[in-house]
């Protein structure tokens, strides 16, 4: 009798050494870089080398002035504590470096939602984060629907 011999089974060996090894490895956390550079040298830099760092918009923000309201916000969160809650009306302010670890609590045209900022929001505005809208949430087809629909089967 002469072994049958699986076409493959060296492959499938390597397969499932490769799939066991990577298991037993621990998935490190990435670093966070924003543009290339991680927070300790974003908060290393001046006002105006970040701000060359930032989309368009936000730069422009900056860039013109930021209005009464704007600036007061500004001048808060950077002098905020780390577990002080800043609230605000304002939505249209762009995340700095200076602001991570800070939490704010932002309105969102019913309540105000709390958010902590992270280093990915950097160059974000503070609104993208609380949704003013609720996603429509629809029962079943029949109900309160039009004519025709209501005398859908139930099963």
């Amino acid at each position: 009798m002469a072994k049958k011999i699986i076409a493959g089974s060296a492959k499938a060996a390597r397969r499932k050494s490769r799939k066991k090894a990577s298991a037993i490895q621990a998935r490190r956390k990435k670093e966070f870089l924003y543009r290339g550079y991680n927070l300790e040298q974003l908060l290393g830099m001046s006002f105006e080398e970040f701000l060359d760092l930032l989309p368009s918009r936000a730069r422009r923000t900056y860039l013109k002035g930021l209005n009464y309201e704007q600036q007061l916000l500004f001048d808060k969160l950077k002098a905020a504590e780390p577990g002080e809650v800043v609230r605000t009306h304002r939505r249209d302010l762009p995340i700095i470096p200076q602001f991570v670890g800070k939490t704010v609590s932002i309105y969102n045209g019913k309540e105000f939602k709390d958010v902590e900022i992270k280093p990915e929001m950097i160059g974000c505005y503070l609104g993208e984060f609380v949704l003013t809208r609720k996603p429509p949430v629809h029962s079943g087809p029949g109900v309160g629907a039009t004519r025709s629909s209501k005398f859908m089967p139930l099963k």
